[in-house]
């Protein structure tokens, strides 16, 4: 039978569960990666487990967010995870080495492998023909003790490529093309596979920009064919053992098929204030423009940065635009310091920033306000920036430079310059004294792990009840992301310390002078009264933060009833013992307020045996049904009180 390429590299890795579409299955990891904003946790959770060693054929241990360092938090974390990653047999990348997904398709990927990350743009990794999942730290704690990875055995979107990209229009495009089509929300449990001719004229960095934004559908992850590319690819980074040609059969079906011809594509722009919201740029030209940024998972390869070094080298940044430059790795910033590149960059009057996450996760360069800010990030979720009411427009790394130069949105086709294409170097520059190998099991026995006061041990979840009785803590709408739950910026230095984050949960509703949403959970705890978030479509997209889940939990939070629950953060409310509810009946929505009390009886049979539950709206005296979508592992899961005692059961059994 016919493949497509998504379901021979899953059919490789299985170990549990039929490869049947929309049933569970459990697959081997072959490679994790963790971040320093995720990874204390997941490190911490691994060593919960009673875990010495990882036992996955590559676990590594990224810096790349927390790089500010502003208190003592952030540098206590990066010595923790430099200290127990060389303990436990991970490979540690200091700060300043880079971003992770872009260290990691440089120097650890290789197709038909599965990595799982715990960050949600982990599916980078498809651009080399990867199956790359983002999940929850908790997850990837699990994932490197040895433990298999559960999902649904996937639909699988393919999107044809056909043409090829005209000068001035990038493979970002193509991505925020896509999601004018499929958009932010509707795509959970699918898959999207790229083929067709089209493929073969899109570069490693190209097909990775695309497979990064992937993660704004909501899909589980994306991917492309190894190829001859990617082989030329992987021998320039000194790594050709790792290739392998990979490919979907030639008659694969697949559930649905988008067919997107490059030739016919223009510069696009996603509007603020989400990744879906998309114009093309020529219907934006004259917008005066103040802050441009170009960086990220997304846009920071060497080929985008020599394509915006060589427009750079004949102007000058506008003097009413802030302008700055982040390379995604080291070897990046190395290559174009030797080249002269960086120079070219320099002269025009940007600035270089760190090679790491820095703005796209609000960690400076918030924009001034009521000002239009140009970024080749991949999110642009309200306040995502660090500022109240932000304008944040997501664009190419083209758009980008025509703008800093200019002051405004134009379209860059209509730049007075031809078009520096740019091709990828035979080798690239190595240097991998940056990356920390792990101690031997011998060596591990007596390194000391360094644990500063600030990281604290995260509380455990508490057993399900019989009854929960419960109160509607707050009631939000459509597209409530993991940053609406837990703020980036300022606020990531906590996370090693959920008890102080978790004050800041739901921050962006909380009023002035009005208890917090923290301080009246915490008050209903106190009463034994558990809390409970009504949404609407699509609650928890964005990133994998596990905090989202991690923070109510210690809050007391014990439900989330919603119209929709994306993937990772309904994974990561079960791991916590957060039930997750979706209205049976869409309408019953409007029938729950803020304030209302809920109670669910029979709650842990339920859970055990049904399909649904019975929710009782005590202050309104109605009731109305919730449905529960679980596979039989997260009933388990929730019934064992979280994964992490679920998962010390099993291996005690």
């Amino acid at each position: 039978m016919s493949q497509t390429l998504t379901y021979k590299i899953l059919e490789k890795h299985l170990v549990e569960g039929k490869l049947q579409q929309g049933e569970p299955i459990g697959i081997k990891i072959d490679q994790t990666l963790t971040q320093d904003a995720t990874g204390t946790t997941a490190f911490l959770l691994f060593e919960s487990m009673g875990l010495d060693r990882v036992k996955t054929e590559r676990s590594v241990s990224y810096i790349d967010h927390n790089m500010s360092q502003f208190g003592p938090e952030n540098h206590n974390d990066h010595l923790y995870l430099q200290t127990v990653a060389a303990k436990s047999g991970a490979y540690h990348s200091r700060a300043g080495n880079g971003i992770c997904h872009q260290i990691h398709l440089e120097r650890f990927g290789r197709p038909g492998a599965t990595l799982l990350g715990s960050d949600s743009h982990t599916p980078t990794g498809g651009g080399i023909g990867m199956i790359a999942i983002g999940a929850g730290g908790m997850d990837v704690a699990v994932a490197m003790g040895g433990g298999a990875f559960y999902l649904t055995a996937p639909r699988v979107i393919g999107v044809e490529l056909t043409g090829e990209l005209s000068p001035w229009v990038a493979s970002k495009d193509i991505i925020l093309k896509l999601l004018s089509i499929l958009s932010t929300k509707g795509n959970v449990g699918c898959v999207v596979e790229y083929f067709g001719p089209g493929v073969k004229k899109l570069s490693v960095p190209q097909r990775s920009t695309v497979t990064n934004m992937g993660a704004e559908l909501g899909v589980t992850t994306s991917i492309f064919p190894s190829d001859e590319v990617t082989g030329k690819f992987l021998n320039a980074q000194g790594r050709p053992e790792a290739f392998e040609k990979l490919e979907a059969d030639e008659d694969a079906q697949y559930d649905r098929v988008i067919e997107i011809n490059l030739d016919e594509l223009e510069p696009l722009a996603a509007c603020p204030s989400s990744p879906d919201n998309i114009k093309p740029v020529k219907e934006l030209e004259g917008i005066n423009v103040n802050q441009v940024i170009i960086g990220s998972c997304t846009n920071s390869s060497f080929t985008d940065l020599m394509m915006v070094a060589n427009v750079l080298k004949s102007y000058k940044v506008h003097p009413l635009v802030e302008f700055a430059i982040a390379p995604g790795s080291r070897q990046v910033l190395n290559m174009m310091a030797e080249n002269g590149a960086l120079s070219w960059i320099i002269q025009s009057g940007a600035r270089i920033l760190e090679c790491g996450c820095g703005p796209c996760i609000g960690q400076g360069f918030s924009p001034a306000n009521d000002t239009v800010s140009v970024r080749t990030f991949n999110r642009n979720f309200a306040g995502r920036t660090g500022t109240v009411g932000d304008n944040a427009y997501l664009v190419s790394p083209e758009t980008a430079v025509a703008a800093a130069i200019t002051g405004r949105f134009v379209d860059p086709r209509s730049l007075d310059t031809k078009y520096p294409t740019v091709e990828l170097p035979e080798a690239f520059l190595i240097d991998d004294s940056m990356i920390e190998k792990p101690l031997t099991p011998e060596q591990a026995k007596t390194a000391e792990v360094l644990r500063g006061p600030t990281i604290v041990v995260p509380e455990s979840p508490k057993d399900l009840p019989d009854v929960l009785d419960s109160k509607v803590l707050l009631k939000c709408g459509d597209k409530i992301t993991t940053d609406h739950i837990m703020p980036a910026g300022m606020y990531l230095k906590y996370r090693s310390n959920v008890p102080e984050y978790a004050k800041v949960v739901f921050n962006c509703f909380n009023q002035p002078d009005e208890p917090t949403f923290a301080q009246r959970a915490l008050e209903l705890k106190s009463k034994g009264i558990g809390g409970v978030i009504v949404a609407s479509e699509s609650y928890g997209q964005g990133s994998s933060r596990e905090h989202a889940a991690l923070c109510p939990m210690y809050l007391g939070v014990r439900a989330v009833i919603a119209r929709s629950i994306e993937r990772i953060h309904k994974a990561n409310l079960i791991n916590f013992a957060i039930l997750p509810v979706e209205f049976a009946d869409g309408s019953d929505y409007d029938k729950v307020q803020a304030d209302d009390e809920l109670v669910i009886v029979d709650l842990r049979d339920a859970v055990k045996n049904g399909d649904s539950v019975l929710i009782h709206n005590r202050t309104r005296n109605i009731k109305f049904t919730g449905k529960l979508s679980l596979s039989q592992r997260d009933r388990e899961i929730l019934l064992a009180g979280g994964l992490l005692s679920y998962t010390k059961s099993k291996s005690q059994s």
